[in-house]
């Protein structure tokens, strides 16, 4: 930059770059960093999509384990209504041995129906997710 004296004493700079000159090169910074953070974003996006991947196979394959193990519960269950006699009993038992011990055919084909009703309910929203489910 040079400067020049006028007679008043005061001095006057003379910008050595024009406007249009400053404006290129800081559009060519700009264009340069967004580049580099694009390609960055990118490989970041790979990486992540990959992970995300994985982690939502893994989701699809437990929710298709809980649905099996279901599916199995209702079959046993089942089962045991069609094959129901007048001599069945029914067992609860808690972890500190506390039992709940019944031979009432009502109740026992209450709490089995019931149980059965739920199960069937279960199935049907975890299918629903399967079928949503997206990798």
């Amino acid at each position: 930059m040079e400067t020049k004296v006028k007679q008043n004493g005061t001095t006057k700079k003379e910008s050595v770059t024009t406007k249009k000159e400053v404006q290129k090169k800081l559009t060519e910074e700009a264009v340069g960093k967004k580049t580099i953070i694009e390609k960055v974003l990118e490989s970041e996006k790979k990486h992540i999509n990959l992970e995300d991947r994985i982690q939502n196979f893994e989701k699809l394959r437990g929710l298709a384990s809980q649905r099996e193990r279901l599916t199995e519960t209702l079959n046993e269950l089942m089962k045991f209504n069609y094959n129901q006699d007048d001599s069945a009993s029914f067992y609860i038992k808690d972890s500190r041995n506390l039992e709940f011990k019944t031979t009432n055919t009502n109740l026992i084909k209450l709490v089995t129906t019931h149980l059965q009703s739920t199960l069937q309910q279960r199935k049907l929203e975890i299918e629903g997710d399967i079928v949503k489910f997206e990798l």
